[in-house]
């Protein structure tokens, strides 16, 4: 057993599915959630940016002695994993891997989606996962940087115009190409997919990259032995770089239940 938090960090919003996920496989564990929330979205920003700023947010986590940590942040995975994995001492996972090994398992066509940041998509990480499971594998891979900003906006309903018309035009080439299975490759993207569903219809399976490593996780810290042992409800604990009552109201919303008296706004360096 390890009683030490589990840490997950992301550019923002994006990163609660994880932690949804974690909390329900892990309900004993402690969790740490640190959103960049004031220098959202990353998908954007150069390489050299996306590794200072994921350098200052695993600090940040391993400062609150975690015992492994999640980057939520499919950005920061294809560009900068390797480098924090060699850093720290304790377990770093990536949002990459698992949902590439559910997609290629599930795919009856042999054609696969994958949509994200500019950035992850440029980076090929998803490409080289599919094609190291199974070469045969069509990948159709196109970036949506839009779709970020309008999560972190509140724009998810499948009624929202301004979405769906975002939605159809950077999906209509995905649709022309006939995957039945699209990945997610962006945490936030959950967070917006029955706009993406309604638009690419019910015949294509989703696959969450943030809620795919979660379950990875959960079977790790359970088979290393560290996992806190039933009886007791962890506690999750939320920090963020801008606005603590845009967050909590937020994530309130989405996890169901009250994280306004969890959240505090930290500054990152």
């Amino acid at each position: 057993m390890d009683a030490r938090p589990i840490g997950v960090f992301d550019s923002g919003l994006g990163g609660l599915t994880t932690v949804k996920k974690l909390a329900e496989l892990l309900p004993e564990e402690d969790i740490v959630y640190l959103g960049d929330t004031g220098r959202t979205p990353y998908g954007s920003r150069s390489r050299d940016t996306i590794i200072k700023y994921a350098r200052q947010d695993a600090n940040f986590l391993v400062d609150r002695n975690i015992k492994a940590m999640v980057i939520a942040c499919n950005t920061v995975c294809s560009v900068a994993y390797t480098m924090l994995e060699g850093i720290f001492s304790i377990k770093v996972y990536e949002v990459i891997s698992a949902p590439a090994k559910e997609a290629a398992a599930y795919t009856k066509n042999g054609r696969v989606g994958v949509i994200g940041t500019a950035a992850t998509i440029r980076s090929g990480a998803y490409e080289a996962a599919l094609k190291r499971i199974a070469s045969e594998l069509l990948v159709i891979s196109l970036p949506c940087p839009l779709f970020v900003p309008l999560v972190e906006n509140g724009r998810i309903d499948a009624g929202d115009t301004a979405a769906l018309a975002i939605a159809e035009d950077y999906l209509k080439e995905l649709k022309e190409f006939g995957a039945d299975t699209l990945i997610l490759g962006c945490t936030h993207y959950p967070l917006i997919k029955d706009v993406i569903s309604k638009v690419i219809g019910g015949g294509v399976e989703l696959i969450d990259s943030g809620a795919e490593t979660a379950k990875l996780v959960a079977r790790d810290i359970q088979a290393r032995g560290m996992a806190v042992p039933g009886g007791s409800k962890g506690v999750i604990r939320y920090f963020v770089t801008d606005s603590v009552d845009a967050f909590s109201g937020f994530a309130s919303r989405f996890l169901g239940s009250d994280v306004g008296g969890m959240v505090e706004q930290v500054q990152l360096d």
